[in-house]
């Protein structure tokens, strides 16, 4: 269990102590993908969906569910946000909406968790705005684009 950081001497969970990291600017960008079929992807661009704009509802729902990460994710510290930001655009190509989260903060602790939840609540709130239209719309690739600051420095996926 030693390799493992959330998990205390007898192996039960912990959450991390990071009153000895220092605090620096984190920044974190996530992505996703909502597939949707020729119908919905229709609708949602003309704002003919019955719930209403689809992607301005969905970007407010994503930056709520950045700032309540540490409510629903259990070992995340919650911290201070200083910014969140998504963008949500239609792929026609793919039948898709495209999400981007990008997360900010000084703290001691990285803000990975806030954009990766951005994109999760942001999609699944494109996928309860359309369901009524299509029940079969898939949420893939939420992945961790970059994330800069603190003591493992960049990454940057490839």
């Amino acid at each position: 269990m030693a390799d493992f950081t959330h998990f205390n001497e007898n192996g039960r969970a912990k959450m991390v102590d990071v009153s000895e990291k220092a605090d620096t600017v984190r920044t974190a960008v996530a992505a996703g993908r909502v597939l949707v079929n020729a119908e919905t992807f229709g609708l949602i661009k003309s704002g003919g969906m019955k719930k209403g704009d689809v992607l301005g509802t969905a970007q407010i729902a994503g930056i709520m569910g950045a700032k309540r990460t540490s409510e629903v994710i259990p070992m995340c510290h919650p911290i201070m946000l200083s910014g969140v930001d998504l963008k949500l655009e239609l792929c026609e190509e793919t039948l898709s909406v495209e999400i981007t989260a990008t997360a900010r903060c000084t703290g001691a602790t990285g803000v990975e968790m806030e954009a990766l939840t951005a994109v999760s609540v942001a999609a699944l709130t494109v996928y309860d705005m359309c369901k009524a239209v299509q029940r079969d719309m898939e949420i893939t690739d939420i992945r961790l684009l970059k994330k800069t600051g603190g003591k493992s420095g960049v990454f940057e996926r490839k």
